[in-house]
C-alpha cells in the first residue's frame, strides 16, 4: 500500500487573484515565556487545496459542513487532461463508470462538460488548477457542478501520481455555515489489491 499526499502547503501555495493571502503570527512562544507554542492563522476558505461547497455559487446550497462525506471518500480515477475540456470528453470519461475523478494537468471544464459530468452522476471532481472553471467566467461551470452537489476539489497536486485507480480520502474541514474549506487530501494505491 502506498500513500500520496496530494495537498498543497497552505502558506506557500499560490492564491487566487483577489483572495486573502494566508498568514500567521505567534500567539504564544515557549522561547518567550509562554506556556506553549500557539499560533494564530488567518486565511480564505479557498486557500491552497480546498473544497467548494454548493453555497459558494448556489443560493441556498449546502454549506461545507453539510457536504456528504461519502462523496469525498472512495474509489477514484486519476486522468491526465489539459486545457478546456468539452462535453464529448466528459461523456467518454463517464462511460468508464468513474464516480470520483481527479484531473492531472492544468485542465478546466466547459459548461457543457460540467453539465455532462454532473448529470452523469459524478460524486467528486478534483483539479490541479486553482479553479475548475475558466478564470474569466467561473460561475456557470461551478453552478453546473454544485447545483447537483458534485464535490469540487481544487488546487490539488498530482505531479508525483501516475494516472490510474486509487482510493481517495479528501474530507473538508468542518467550518460551520461556510462556502468552502481546506482539505488534506490523500490517495491510497494498492489497497484494492490487498483486500
Amino acid at each position: 500500500m502506498k500513500l500520496y499526499d496530494i495537498s498543497k502547503e497552505i502558506f506557500s501555495a499560490a492564491v487566487f487573484p483577489g483572495d486573502p493571502a494566508p498568514a500567521f503570527q505567534p500567539a504564544q512562544r515557549l522561547a518567550e515565556g509562554g506556556h506553549c507554542n500557539l499560533t494564530q492563522v488567518t486565511l480564505g476558505t479557498h486557500s491552497a487545496t480546498h473544497m467548494d461547497a454548493p453555497w459558494h455559487f448556489v443560493p441556498g446550497g449546502k454549506t461545507i459542513d453539510q457536504v456528504e462525506l461519502s462523496r469525498c471518500v472512495g474509489p477514484c480515477q486519476v486522468v491526465e487532461a489539459q486545457g478546456l475540456l468539452e462535453k464529448t470528453w466528459a461523456a467518454a470519461v463517464l462511460q468508464r463508470g468513474v464516480k470520483r475523478l481527479l484531473l492531472k494537468g492544468q485542465a478546466q471544464l466547459s459548461v457543457e462538460a460540467a453539465q455532462e459530468l454532473a448529470q452523469g452522476g459524478l460524486l467528486l471532481l478534483g483539479v490541479e488548477a486553482m479553479s475548475v472553471a475558466p478564470d474569466d467566467d467561473p460561475a456557470p461551470v461551478h453552478r453546473a457542478l454544485l447545483e447537483r452537489e458534485v464535490a469540487v476539489l481544487e488546487s490539488i497536486d498530482l505531479r508525483q501520481v501516475p494516472a490510474g485507480d486509487y482510493i481517495l480520502l479528501a474530507q473538508p474541514l468542518k467550518y460551520g455555515g461556510l462556502d468552502g474549506a481546506q482539505v488534506r487530501a490523500l490517495l491510497v494505491e494498492g489497497i484494492l489489491e490487498e483486500a
